[in-house]
């Protein structure tokens, strides 16, 4: 444990980030999930929507800092292949 102040104001902070930016990764996997799921069924208007809301998340996610935008372009394109049913190349 840090005996400095203003370390044990950051270690608060860095801890409060954390845990904001665990939730945020949680609701990325989540909506990644829903729309494979809803590709995989066959519900192509279910898994056009899941997909809209995923790609939204993973925006949102890359205006917070959480991800990098290379990343975040990776996991969109993988995605989409996903959705769409083609093979990966």
């Amino acid at each position: 444990m840090a005996n400095i102040k203003s370390q044990i104001k950051r270690n608060r902070q860095n801890e409060r980030r954390r845990q904001a930016n665990r939730a945020i990764r949680s609701e990325l996997r989540t909506r990644a999930k829903n729309a494979i799921a809803a590709a995989e069924a066959g519900e192509a208007a279910q898994a056009e929507e899941a997909f809209r809301l995923a790609q939204k998340k993973i925006d949102q996610a890359v205006a917070k800092g959480v991800l990098h935008k290379r990343t975040a372009a990776r996991q969109k394109a993988r995605l989409a292949q996903r959705v769409s049913g083609a093979p990966p190349s």
